[in-house]
């Protein structure tokens, strides 16, 4: 018997957890901060001897489509059994869940407008943190009797959170976008406060610096340039320089 089930029978009913292993991409075209990717792949044994069929899912996510909400977005689950209050508060939202063929779809955002927000973004954009892992609990499952079967093959389960973990347990399972925040910038406002808030300028350097490199932009390209070639030179800078 591994530690998973035993950490199972320890809980007293606590809800079991299946994590995925995820890899770091950058993705274009989305809001800073977020994310997507899979939180659980279909008929892929994890660690802890269980296995997710397809259509486990539908039922709750049904049941969240009829609250209006989706699952929580936490931290390591909220500090494990014995975390505390903050560790319960959730990292950012998840926007949309989905069962395809492959397994459960999550698309999520941080909330990186927080310290707590901006670290945990940047762990992921080093590809320290790189794990997701739901909490569930299972209702409708089958025991494996022989050695080489699942512990659990799980028809139907009861989603209650979605977290980003440290350590996955299902490499089959990836988060496969990540948003780098200077590809969100639309306008020249926006690359000014981009500079104060995460580049830690003045207002009146931050300002100054746009002015400037606006100005150098324009003459290199020649006066025809228009501001959406303009601002991706500017993204393009910045890519490099972070």
């Amino acid at each position: 018997m591994n530690v998973d089930r035993l950490e199972r029978k320890a809980a007293g009913g606590a809800p079991d957890r299946l994590g995925v292993k995820f890899e770091l991409k950058f993705a274009e075209g989305a809001q800073d901060g977020t994310f997507s990717g899979y939180g659980s792949v279909f008929d892929v044994e994890d660690y802890g001897g269980d296995v997710i069929k397809r259509g486990a899912f539908r039922g709750t996510l049904k049941e969240w489509s009829g609250k209006s909400k989706l699952p929580k977005m936490l931290l390591q689950h909220g500090g494990g059994w014995a975390g505390s209050a903050n560790d319960m508060v959730p990292i950012g939202k998840w926007t949309k869940m989905s069962e395809d063929d492959t397994g459960l779809r999550v698309e999520g955002r941080l909330f990186t407008e927080s310290e707590r927000g901006k670290m945990i973004y940047a762990a992921m954009r080093e590809g320290e943190l790189d794990g997701l892992s739901i909490g569930y609990r299972a209702k409708d499952f089958t025991l494996g009797t022989k050695p080489d079967e699942p512990y659990r093959t799980i028809k139907q389960l009861d989603l209650m959170e979605v977290s980003v973990v440290l350590f996955g347990m299902n490499p089959d399972a990836l988060v496969d976008a990540v948003k780098s925040d200077v590809d969100d910038l639309d306008t020249l406002s926006d690359v000014e406060k981009f500079l104060r808030e995460a580049g830690g300028f003045s207002r009146k350097t931050a300002t100054a610096l746009v002015s400037r490199v606006a100005r150098i932009a324009q003459r290199e390209a020649g006066a025809s340039k228009s501001l959406d070639a303009l601002l991706e030179q500017i993204r393009s800078t910045g890519s490099q320089i972070r």
